[in-house]
Protein backbone atom coordinates (compact mmCIF):
# COMPACT_ATOMS: atom_id res chain seq x y z
CA UNK A 1 0.00 0.00 0.00
CA UNK A 2 1.16 3.63 -0.67
CA UNK A 3 2.21 6.01 1.84
CA UNK A 4 -0.12 9.07 2.26
CA UNK A 5 0.40 11.99 1.08
CA UNK A 6 0.84 15.21 3.47
CA UNK A 7 -1.91 18.00 3.76
CA UNK A 8 -2.03 20.63 5.74
CA UNK A 9 -5.15 23.04 5.75
CA UNK A 10 -6.31 25.94 8.18
CA UNK A 11 -8.96 25.80 10.57
CA UNK A 12 -9.73 28.71 11.35
CA UNK A 13 -6.35 30.64 12.84
CA UNK A 14 -5.18 27.20 12.93
CA UNK A 15 -2.73 25.06 10.82
CA UNK A 16 -3.93 21.77 10.66
CA UNK A 17 -1.46 18.54 9.73
CA UNK A 18 -3.08 15.99 7.79
CA UNK A 19 -2.37 12.72 5.29
CA UNK A 20 -4.51 12.00 2.54
CA UNK A 21 -4.61 8.08 1.98
CA UNK A 22 -5.70 7.15 -1.72
CA UNK A 23 -7.54 4.03 -2.63
CA UNK A 24 -5.52 1.24 -3.50
CA UNK A 25 -4.17 0.06 -6.44
CA UNK A 26 -6.73 -2.66 -7.71
CA UNK A 27 -9.63 -1.02 -5.05
CA UNK A 28 -13.33 -0.40 -6.00
CA UNK A 29 -13.45 2.78 -8.43
CA UNK A 30 -15.58 4.70 -5.51
CA UNK A 31 -15.95 7.71 -7.99
CA UNK A 32 -14.04 10.39 -6.21
CA UNK A 33 -16.04 8.95 -2.52
CA UNK A 34 -13.75 9.84 0.40
CA UNK A 35 -14.52 9.99 4.53
CA UNK A 36 -13.01 12.51 6.85
CA UNK A 37 -11.27 10.21 9.24
CA UNK A 38 -10.98 12.36 12.85
CA UNK A 39 -9.22 10.49 16.34
CA UNK A 40 -9.96 10.25 19.77
CA UNK A 41 -9.19 12.83 23.00
CA UNK A 42 -5.48 12.57 23.28
CA UNK A 43 -4.93 11.00 20.56
CA UNK A 44 -2.90 11.72 17.20
CA UNK A 45 -3.63 10.84 12.96
CA UNK A 46 -1.48 7.71 13.14
CA UNK A 47 -2.83 5.64 15.52
CA UNK A 48 -6.94 4.23 15.14
CA UNK A 49 -7.72 7.07 12.94
CA UNK A 50 -4.46 5.69 10.31
CA UNK A 51 -6.01 1.87 10.85
CA UNK A 52 -9.26 2.73 9.66
CA UNK A 53 -8.24 5.55 7.20
CA UNK A 54 -6.17 2.26 5.40
CA UNK A 55 -8.87 -0.06 5.70
CA UNK A 56 -11.16 2.19 3.79
CA UNK A 57 -8.55 3.14 0.96
CA UNK A 58 -7.61 -0.68 0.62
CA UNK A 59 -11.77 -0.40 -0.14
CA UNK A 60 -11.16 2.12 -2.71
CA UNK A 61 -12.22 5.64 -0.90
CA UNK A 62 -10.06 8.76 -0.48
CA UNK A 63 -9.46 9.05 3.93
CA UNK A 64 -8.13 12.09 5.49
CA UNK A 65 -6.90 11.55 8.90
CA UNK A 66 -5.95 14.78 10.50
CA UNK A 67 -4.27 16.32 13.81
CA UNK A 68 -6.30 17.84 15.73
CA UNK A 69 -5.80 21.70 16.14
CA UNK A 70 -3.51 21.97 19.72
CA UNK A 71 -2.39 18.31 19.07
CA UNK A 72 0.28 16.56 17.20
CA UNK A 73 1.51 17.95 14.33
CA UNK A 74 -1.13 21.13 14.37
CA UNK A 75 -0.31 24.28 15.40
CA UNK A 76 -2.22 26.13 18.51
CA UNK A 77 -1.05 26.92 21.68
CA UNK A 78 -1.43 25.73 24.89
CA UNK A 79 -0.19 22.30 23.59
CA UNK A 80 -2.66 19.84 24.27
CA UNK A 81 -5.89 22.13 24.39
CA UNK A 82 -9.18 19.99 24.05
CA UNK A 83 -11.76 22.30 22.40
CA UNK A 84 -14.85 21.60 20.84
CA UNK A 85 -15.42 24.57 18.95
CA UNK A 86 -12.21 24.18 17.53
CA UNK A 87 -12.56 20.23 17.05
CA UNK A 88 -15.83 21.09 15.42
CA UNK A 89 -13.93 23.33 12.79
CA UNK A 90 -11.40 21.27 12.29
CA UNK A 91 -14.00 18.55 10.72
CA UNK A 92 -15.94 20.75 8.61
CA UNK A 93 -12.48 22.22 7.78
CA UNK A 94 -11.20 18.79 6.33
CA UNK A 95 -13.88 18.52 4.47
CA UNK A 96 -13.13 21.88 2.69
CA UNK A 97 -10.16 20.35 2.30
CA UNK A 98 -11.19 17.53 0.24
CA UNK A 99 -13.02 19.72 -1.45
CA UNK A 100 -10.45 21.57 -3.00
CA UNK A 101 -9.14 18.40 -4.72
CA UNK A 102 -11.33 18.90 -7.98
CA UNK A 103 -9.40 16.19 -9.84
CA UNK A 104 -9.61 13.54 -7.37
CA UNK A 105 -12.98 14.08 -5.14
CA UNK A 106 -16.33 14.11 -5.40
CA UNK A 107 -18.41 17.03 -3.44
CA UNK A 108 -21.30 15.08 -3.38
CA UNK A 109 -19.62 11.99 -1.86
CA UNK A 110 -17.91 12.77 1.09
CA UNK A 111 -18.48 11.09 4.39
CA UNK A 112 -17.36 11.79 8.05
CA UNK A 113 -15.82 9.15 10.56
CA UNK A 114 -15.22 10.01 14.32
CA UNK A 115 -13.74 7.55 16.93
CA UNK A 116 -14.06 8.12 21.08
CA UNK A 117 -14.51 11.84 21.59
CA UNK A 118 -14.40 12.87 17.96
CA UNK A 119 -17.92 9.97 17.49
CA UNK A 120 -19.43 13.47 19.08
CA UNK A 121 -17.31 16.19 17.62
CA UNK A 122 -18.66 14.40 13.93
CA UNK A 123 -22.16 14.79 15.36
CA UNK A 124 -22.20 18.31 15.87
CA UNK A 125 -20.22 18.97 12.56
CA UNK A 126 -22.72 16.73 10.93
CA UNK A 127 -25.84 18.57 11.87
CA UNK A 128 -25.03 21.55 10.78
CA UNK A 129 -23.00 21.01 7.70
CA UNK A 130 -25.30 19.61 4.74
CA UNK A 131 -21.55 18.66 3.13
CA UNK A 132 -21.03 15.89 4.97
CA UNK A 133 -23.77 13.08 3.32
CA UNK A 134 -22.72 10.34 5.52
CA UNK A 135 -21.98 9.76 9.06
CA UNK A 136 -20.19 7.31 11.10
CA UNK A 137 -18.96 7.00 14.50
CA UNK A 138 -16.80 4.65 16.39
CA UNK A 139 -16.93 3.71 20.42
CA UNK A 140 -18.71 7.42 20.11
CA UNK A 141 -18.53 9.50 23.56
CA UNK A 142 -19.69 13.34 24.47
CA UNK A 143 -17.07 14.95 26.33
CA UNK A 144 -19.07 17.69 27.89
CA UNK A 145 -21.64 15.11 29.38
CA UNK A 146 -18.11 13.55 30.55
CA UNK A 147 -17.10 16.86 32.07
CA UNK A 148 -20.38 17.46 33.54
CA UNK A 149 -20.61 13.81 34.60
CA UNK A 150 -17.52 12.97 36.27
CA UNK A 151 -17.18 10.03 34.27
CA UNK A 152 -17.67 8.25 30.84
CA UNK A 153 -19.96 5.50 32.85
CA UNK A 154 -23.78 5.14 31.89
CA UNK A 155 -24.96 5.15 35.42
CA UNK A 156 -23.46 8.52 36.28
CA UNK A 157 -25.88 11.85 35.80
CA UNK A 158 -24.64 15.26 35.68
CA UNK A 159 -23.26 16.07 39.00
CA UNK A 160 -22.77 19.59 40.62
CA UNK A 161 -19.53 18.55 42.13
CA UNK A 162 -17.98 17.30 39.13
CA UNK A 163 -18.87 20.80 37.09
CA UNK A 164 -17.72 22.53 40.00
CA UNK A 165 -14.38 20.81 40.48
CA UNK A 166 -14.13 21.10 36.87
CA UNK A 167 -14.41 24.87 36.67
CA UNK A 168 -12.21 25.48 39.45
CA UNK A 169 -9.32 23.46 38.35
CA UNK A 170 -10.06 25.70 34.91
CA UNK A 171 -9.98 28.86 36.75
CA UNK A 172 -6.98 27.84 39.08
CA UNK A 173 -4.93 27.68 35.60
CA UNK A 174 -6.00 30.21 33.98
CA UNK A 175 -5.08 32.27 37.90
CA UNK A 176 -1.83 30.99 37.57
CA UNK A 177 -1.00 31.47 34.06
CA UNK A 178 -2.36 35.35 34.37
CA UNK A 179 -0.62 35.91 37.86
CA UNK A 180 2.65 34.29 36.49
CA UNK A 181 3.10 35.11 32.89
CA UNK A 182 4.02 31.28 32.41
CA UNK A 183 2.27 28.64 30.43
CA UNK A 184 2.87 25.51 32.65
CA UNK A 185 2.81 22.11 31.29
CA UNK A 186 -0.68 20.25 31.23
CA UNK A 187 -0.90 17.50 33.55
CA UNK A 188 -1.20 14.00 32.14
CA UNK A 189 -4.71 12.75 31.75
CA UNK A 190 -4.17 9.32 32.54
CA UNK A 191 -1.00 7.15 33.18
CA UNK A 192 -0.11 5.20 30.19
CA UNK A 193 1.70 2.07 32.09
CA UNK A 194 -0.38 -0.73 32.01
CA UNK A 195 1.90 -1.99 34.49
CA UNK A 196 0.38 0.45 37.15
CA UNK A 197 -3.06 -0.68 36.74
CA UNK A 198 -4.67 -3.49 38.24
CA UNK A 199 -8.15 -5.73 38.28
CA UNK A 200 -9.65 -3.37 40.68
CA UNK A 201 -8.46 -0.41 38.70
CA UNK A 202 -10.60 1.82 36.72
CA UNK A 203 -11.53 -0.78 33.67
CA UNK A 204 -12.02 2.43 31.15
CA UNK A 205 -8.46 3.96 32.29
CA UNK A 206 -7.17 0.24 32.57
CA UNK A 207 -8.39 -0.39 28.31
CA UNK A 208 -7.01 3.17 27.97
CA UNK A 209 -3.41 2.16 29.12
CA UNK A 210 -3.47 -1.02 27.02
CA UNK A 211 -3.35 0.61 23.85
CA UNK A 212 -1.91 3.84 24.56
CA UNK A 213 0.70 2.63 27.01
CA UNK A 214 1.47 -0.35 24.67
CA UNK A 215 2.70 -0.77 20.82
CA UNK A 216 -0.66 -1.04 19.73
CA UNK A 217 -1.26 2.69 20.00
CA UNK A 218 1.81 4.31 21.47
CA UNK A 219 3.09 7.46 19.54
CA UNK A 220 5.74 9.88 20.79
CA UNK A 221 3.39 12.83 19.53
CA UNK A 222 0.69 11.49 21.74
CA UNK A 223 1.60 13.12 25.43
CA UNK A 224 -2.21 12.53 27.03
CA UNK A 225 -1.98 15.92 28.38
CA UNK A 226 -4.94 17.94 28.73
CA UNK A 227 -4.63 21.44 30.04
CA UNK A 228 -7.11 22.17 32.90
CA UNK A 229 -8.94 25.13 31.26
CA UNK A 230 -9.74 22.57 28.35
CA UNK A 231 -12.75 21.70 31.20
CA UNK A 232 -14.30 25.24 31.17
CA UNK A 233 -14.65 25.13 27.39
CA UNK A 234 -16.31 21.11 27.88
CA UNK A 235 -18.33 21.34 30.45
CA UNK A 236 -21.05 23.42 28.69
CA UNK A 237 -21.20 21.38 24.70
CA UNK A 238 -23.21 18.54 24.00
CA UNK A 239 -22.37 16.54 21.34
CA UNK A 240 -25.36 14.81 20.68
CA UNK A 241 -28.08 17.61 21.04
CA UNK A 242 -29.25 18.19 17.43
CA UNK A 243 -28.38 14.94 16.53
CA UNK A 244 -31.76 14.73 14.85
CA UNK A 245 -30.78 17.48 12.35
CA UNK A 246 -28.31 14.55 10.75
CA UNK A 247 -31.49 13.24 9.06
CA UNK A 248 -32.02 12.45 6.30
CA UNK A 249 -28.48 11.64 5.47
CA UNK A 250 -27.28 8.23 7.22
CA UNK A 251 -25.41 7.57 10.31
CA UNK A 252 -24.09 4.59 11.60
CA UNK A 253 -22.75 4.20 15.65
CA UNK A 254 -20.69 1.21 16.07
CA UNK A 255 -19.66 -0.08 20.02
CA UNK A 256 -18.42 -2.74 21.65
CA UNK A 257 -20.81 -4.75 23.77
CA UNK A 258 -18.81 -4.15 26.52
CA UNK A 259 -17.78 -0.71 26.18
CA UNK A 260 -18.29 1.34 28.81
CA UNK A 261 -19.39 4.31 26.10
CA UNK A 262 -21.82 2.13 24.57
CA UNK A 263 -24.74 3.78 26.48
CA UNK A 264 -23.77 7.24 23.89
CA UNK A 265 -24.15 5.28 21.00
CA UNK A 266 -27.82 3.95 21.84
CA UNK A 267 -28.62 7.67 22.90
CA UNK A 268 -27.67 10.12 20.43
CA UNK A 269 -29.16 7.16 17.88
CA UNK A 270 -32.52 7.35 19.72
CA UNK A 271 -32.71 11.39 19.70
CA UNK A 272 -31.80 11.19 15.76
CA UNK A 273 -34.05 10.54 12.95
CA UNK A 274 -33.76 7.83 10.32
CA UNK A 275 -32.25 6.70 8.62
CA UNK A 276 -29.71 5.41 11.76
CA UNK A 277 -28.29 2.21 12.93
CA UNK A 278 -26.31 1.49 16.49
CA UNK A 279 -24.22 -1.78 15.85
CA UNK A 280 -23.34 -3.25 18.65
CA UNK A 281 -20.05 -6.23 18.14
CA UNK A 282 -20.25 -8.65 20.88
CA UNK A 283 -17.43 -8.70 23.50
CA UNK A 284 -15.86 -6.01 22.76
CA UNK A 285 -14.85 -3.03 24.77
CA UNK A 286 -14.66 0.94 23.78
CA UNK A 287 -10.79 0.45 22.99
CA UNK A 288 -10.38 -2.63 21.34
CA UNK A 289 -12.82 -1.26 18.55
CA UNK A 290 -9.23 0.98 18.38
CA UNK A 291 -7.34 -1.37 16.30
CA UNK A 292 -9.46 -4.49 16.16
CA UNK A 293 -11.30 -3.57 12.60
CA UNK A 294 -12.26 -7.92 12.17
CA UNK A 295 -16.17 -6.41 12.15
CA UNK A 296 -16.05 -2.77 12.22
CA UNK A 297 -13.88 -2.39 9.16
CA UNK A 298 -16.06 -4.49 6.71
CA UNK A 299 -19.37 -2.84 7.95
CA UNK A 300 -18.08 0.70 7.50
CA UNK A 301 -16.76 -0.13 4.00
CA UNK A 302 -20.28 -1.41 3.62
CA UNK A 303 -21.72 1.86 5.02
CA UNK A 304 -20.05 4.37 2.91
CA UNK A 305 -20.07 2.05 -0.02
CA UNK A 306 -23.84 2.12 0.16
CA UNK A 307 -24.46 5.92 1.29
CA UNK A 308 -21.31 7.48 -0.88
CA UNK A 309 -22.82 5.31 -3.97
Amino acid sequence: MAAPTKAQFKAGHITIAGELHAPSEGSPDRKGAAVVVSHPMTGVKEQTSSDYARSLSKAGFYALTFDAGYQGESSGEPRGLEDPSQRVEDIKSAVSYLVSITDKINPEKIGVLGICASGGYVSAAAQSDLRIRALATVSAACVGALTRNGGIYGHLKENPAAIEGALKAAAEWRNAEATSGVVSDAPVMFDSDPSKWTEDSDAFFRGAAGYYGTSRGNHPRCTRKVPPHSYDKMVTYDSFRFQYLISPRPLLMIAGSEAESLHFSQTAVAQAKEPKEVFVIQGKNHFDLYDDLTVSGPKLVEFFGKHLN
